[in-house]
């Protein structure tokens, strides 16, 4: 059975959606857009499996979290997720139908048109645009949404300031980067440092081990990988251990004992303080 939650928001000429879903069993949760827009989506924690079926074709995704992916969909393209116990859907999809592109404010069409240009002028029933890691303020930004506890005209001012930092960052880091062929080269094998930091958070193996394990030298690993997810190697796996203690705690799965050695942590006060330094709180005090 799958327990899911979906608000919707209007801001300006945006639809934006946040969507979240968990199940008790493996499941395929999928939908449509009524209308052609275009869109970027934003994934949280749960590092859904993502499958975009159309014309008979399908792209899937099997690293989802913390992926910012730009798209134009039509009424034609079905988006499924399998969700599962392990695997929560944590979604923002920001969108805008073509036609709205110039009546945008503060100069965002032309950011369209510029940075997103194959989507503004689609060949296709679906076209993916650039996507890439967010950068760690975006994933701050998108992990407060999803623990944010306001509620009636206090939570749509919360989800309408945070919606127009995230996407402001969207566009700025999409102009830094500007993906590279360079860039993309390595993303399965950055994939796979992802997986084996986060299969071992309580005792991650060292740089050398894990250039081993991918075929890339420690120097070009660092480098890459700081250019596809914004940070150093270390720095994503400290803020990985803090995101899913804090999922941990606020699910209430472990107390804040049992989430800080779930995460590597042996000292409690370590923990705090840097749990503290993250989210601006303590894990105590969490509710």
């Amino acid at each position: 059975m799958v327990r899911m939650t979906r608000d919707f928001i209007h801001i300006n000429d945006f639809i934006v959606l946040v969507e979240e879903g968990r199940a008790s069993t493996v499941e395929v949760d999928a939908c449509r857009f009524e209308e052609p827009l275009i869109a970027v989506a934003f994934y949280g924690s749960g590092n859904v499996d993502l499958a975009v079926n159309y014309n008979e074709k399908s792209k899937k995704f099997h690293h989802t979290k913390g992926l910012a992916l730009s798209f134009y969909a039509d009424y034609k393209v079905a988006f499924e997720h399998t969700i599962s116990p392990t695997k929560n859907l944590e979604c923002i999809v920001i969108a805008t139908a073509i036609k709205h592109i110039d009546q945008l404010p503060n100069q965002e069409g032309e950011l369209f048109r510029d940075l997103l240009h194959e989507l503004v002028n689609p060949k296709d029933n679906y076209v993916e645009g650039p996507s890439f890691f967010m950068t760690p303020e975006m994933e701050r930004i998108v992990d407060a949404i999803f623990a944010n506890q306001y509620s009636g005209k206090t939570k749509m001012m919360f989800f309408r300031s945070q919606i127009t930092a995230l996407l402001s960052h969207f566009f700025g880091q999409l102009a830094l980067l500007q993906i590279t062929d360079s860039k993309t080269a390595y993303r399965d094998r950055l994939n796979d440092v992802r997986d084996i930091l986060i299969s071992n958070l309580d005792n991650p193996p060292s740089l050398t081990e894990i250039s081993r394990q991918i075929g890339l030298n420690t120097t070009k690993l660092k480098k890459e990988f700081k250019a596809v997810f914004g940070v150093p190697v270390f720095k994503y796996l400290h803020n990985e251990r803090l995101s899913i203690a804090h999922k941990l705690i606020s699910e209430q799965q472990n107390t804040v004992q049992e989430a800080a050695w779930h995460v590597g942590y042996d000292s409690l006060s370590s923990f705090s303080n840097a749990f503290a330094k993250k989210f601006g709180y303590r894990p105590s005090q969490i509710k």
